[in-house]
């Protein structure tokens, strides 16, 4: 366990909507044994666990991607519809598994098969709560785009169904525009032949290249 220690002397609910946000009054030791003056910090808290994945059908090497609206990327000033993956917040007991595979369902219509996870990391620790556990998972892909979402939650996605390949390049072009999505090709990248061969292995018994 770390060494190190923290005090939380006081935390104000500033704002409670569709997210909230917290001040924290806090102290904390310092790398020197001493410890720091106490300090204010806002924290952003969008529902701190989080899951994602990246649906993949090793038959057909092809990958299933969303696009959809984003109003962070609105306020900053740049055209809002994304290229990314599949994601939502985990909700109560759920596991990060059972929360990609319902999402999956929900905004790509895939089923999944197997996981094969990817990473578990903090999107924006300086000021964010959120925690995000991101897996590839093995699903059949369906032949051709479609629209998605769930009325009531106002969402309005397109699958897109795209080669491998051109998927890859889509990163390599610097087309990607946010982290859970740039994290999920990297890997991708990283283990494309290994993953195909061994969902593909599962199967058969000998490899398919």
């Amino acid at each position: 366990m770390p060494d190190k220690k923290f005090q939380i002397l006081n935390r104000e609910s500033l704002f409670q909507g569709y997210f909230r946000m917290d001040r924290f009054k806090l102290r904390h030791e310092r790398f020197d044994g001493n410890w720091s003056d106490t300090f204010s910090r806002e924290v952003f808290d969008r529902g701190q666990r989080c899951a994602g994945l990246l649906p993949y059908d090793p038959k057909s090497d092809k990958l299933i991607m969303i696009e959809q609206f984003r109003p962070g990327i609105m306020a900053g000033g740049e055209y809002p519809w994304i290229t990314e993956i599949v994601a939502g917040v985990i909700d109560g007991t759920d596991t990060p598994e059972e929360t990609v595979r319902r999402e999956a369902v929900e905004e790509a219509g895939c089923q999944i098969s197997e996981l094969a996870k990817i990473a578990d990391y903090f999107s924006s620790p300086g000021s964010s709560a959120e925690h995000i556990t991101v897996f590839a998972g093995r699903t059949i892909a369906p032949e051709h785009d479609s629209i998605r979402g769930l009325a009531h939650e106002n969402e309005d996605i397109r699958v897109l169904v795209m080669d491998a390949a051109k998927a890859i390049s889509l990163l390599y072009s610097n087309k990607i525009r946010d982290a859970l999505t740039l994290v999920a090709l990297q890997w991708f990248a990283m283990h494309h032949t290994e993953l195909r061969s061994r969902w593909l292995m599962s199967d058969v018994g000998t490899p398919i290249i």
